[in-house]
């Protein structure tokens, strides 16, 4: 297969890369690094990578950023911010995507824990993974020419565990390379609307 990995460069996407490239062609893709340049914020960009590329068998995303702050101190605009970089621009990979993926074709995206067991400081991200898992949910039933839609929802990774520790006390960490044959599962398996949770 052709394998569009969008946020490449990150730990997971490291990760779902060495996973998957033994067996397929993956071409990583992000805004500033990969053999294809792709802004998830950006739909024309979007658009221009997937052209450039002139069809594939499945996209991963692995990328997507939210606000974490005390509820307290959060504003409307680190919700806005949160939707349109982390859903949204997940979404707008698959609105796009959808025409230029094969029939029979996949797209996995990242959700992640907080919907189901939040943290504190963690309300951008709980909304927004919990947006992702529901879309993917109501778009499996709809998908054209047979494509598959799925989401990866890890735990904290292990390999980021000194960045983000201190959000995830007591959480067991998830080694990237467990996670990322949960992508492997979606991409490679035969089910669709399903959120794979790897803890």
């Amino acid at each position: 297969m052709r394998i569009l990995l969008v946020g490449a460069s990150g730990t997971i996407g490291r990760a779902i890369q060495t996973e998957l490239e033994s067996r397929h062609e993956v071409i990583p893709a992000g805004r500033h690094s990969g053999d294809v340049r792709l802004d998830i914020h950006d739909s024309e960009s979007i658009r221009a990578a997937f052209e450039e590329l002139d069809g594939v068998d499945a996209v991963v995303s692995a990328t997507g950023s939210v606000k974490f702050a005390p509820f307290e101190e959060m504003q409307a605009a680190d919700y806005v911010m949160s939707l349109r970089n982390k859903l949204m621009g997940q979404v707008n990979l698959v609105l796009i995507g959808r025409d230029y993926v094969a029939p029979s074709g996949s797209f996995t995206l990242t959700s992640g824990l907080l919907d189901e067991d939040p943290i504190l400081g963690g309300t951008a991200a709980s909304m927004v993974n919990g947006g992702i898992n529901a879309f993917v949910l109501a778009a499996s039933i709809e998908m054209p020419a047979r494509q598959r839609i799925n989401a990866v929802s890890p735990g904290v990774i292990e390999e980021a565990l000194d960045q983000y520790a201190p959000f995830f006390r007591g959480f067991e960490p998830v080694p990237a390379l467990r996670a990322a044959r949960a992508y492997a599962k979606s991409v490679e398996g035969a089910r669709t609307g399903v959120v794979f949770r790897v803890r």
